[in-house]
């Protein structure tokens, strides 16, 4: 664990604080003033609801959420997918197993791991494994209480990260951090297609697309390497050309939307240890920081005016948590 702590701590040592800037639709990019992040006060109060067990490599990577407030979480170095119920009490649903060589040859981060993940209305989990081992890298759905089935073969020599389900077409969009692609795989399972491997999704040295998003008839995807918020239109189901909405957002890792708007945005930015929010107007200003209890938070999601946001401790090593916090009427 240890091992796996120092190479996320050296990769990610020079992430820190930048400048967010938010084009609204429409608006040429020379025409639009960068706005600063401003902090270090936190606008929300967050309380943190569950600490999770670093030791045992709980450090939860992603979240999908369910009616009741259950969240669906990937722990990424325990390999697990896990159900943490609104009272606090974690719940393991499945424990992916090491690969052969315990995960050294997994591309960049050098051990397992799962990321994305999403849950359908009837419980249904699909979630991506990373192993460095073609055997094993793909996309999996995971039935409640059966065990985990592999639908999609993804690259060993990729790292599968974000999980995005578009309910019109049946399919999963997903990134690889390494690859710097976006590909698609059909809700039945099957043969994984790229679908866009457009510069912008490119690492710089680490790794490059990271979040994603089906929203208002386009992919929106980050990139934490550029550290910007992508969107790809949809063009019959083929992607348009790639568009960059805002810049600066060092460390970006996932994000989602509030409200109708395109850019009502809250993301999280895991170095500088920030929950970001972004209006429609391009205005942004940090939500929560390290005084709020983030330890390097990976993942946010919304239900009502509740904020999710989950912090793995990647390089904090103290406490990897899940925070909650309320928005403000809209």
């Amino acid at each position: 664990m240890r091992r796996r702590m120092m190479t996320l701590a050296v990769a990610l040592a020079a992430v820190g604080v930048g400048v967010v800037t938010v084009p609204p639709l429409g608006v040429a990019q020379a025409g639009i003033a960068r706005a600063t992040v401003v902090g270090p006060a936190a606008p929300l109060s967050a309380r943190i609801a569950v600490h999770f067990d670093l030791a045992n490599g709980q450090m939860p990577e992603n979240i999908a959420l369910a009616p009741d407030g259950t969240a669906y979480v990937t722990f990424a170095a325990a390999r697990q997918v896990a159900a943490v119920t609104p009272s606090g009490a974690t719940r393991i649903l499945a424990t992916m197993p090491a690969p052969a060589d315990g995960g050294v040859n997994t591309p960049v981060l050098k051990f397992a791991l799962t990321t994305g993940i999403v849950r359908m209305t009837d419980g249904t989990l699909y979630f991506l494994y990373a192993s460095g081992d073609a055997a094993t890298t793909g996309l999996y759905r995971l039935i409640p209480g059966k065990a985990p089935q592999r639908i999609a073969a993804l690259p060993a020599a990729g790292l599968p990260n974000g999980l995005a389900f578009d309910a019109v077409a049946s399919r999963f969009y997903l990134t690889d951090s390494v690859l710097g692609t976006i590909s698609t795989v059909p809700l039945r399972g099957g043969r994984a297609e790229v679908w866009s491997s457009a510069p912008e999704l490119a690492s710089t040295g680490f790794l490059g697309a990271n979040g994603i998003k089906v929203h208002a008839d386009a992919i929106w995807a980050s990139n934490l390497d550029q550290g910007t918020l992508l969107r790809v239109p949809l063009r019959h189901g083929r992607p348009g050309g790639v568009r960059v909405v805002a810049t600066g957002l060092v460390g970006i890792d996932d994000f989602t939307f509030v409200g109708t708007g395109d850019h009502q945005v809250v993301a999280a930015l895991n170095g500088p240890n920030t929950v970001v929010g972004i209006d429609a107007a391009g205005r942004s200003r940090t939500l929560l920081g390290a005084a709020d209890g983030l330890q390097n938070p990976t993942s946010v999601a919304v239900r009502g005016r509740t904020l999710y946001v989950l912090s793995a401790a990647y390089t904090t090593g103290a406490d990897p948590n899940l925070a909650l916090a309320t928005l403000p009427r809209r």
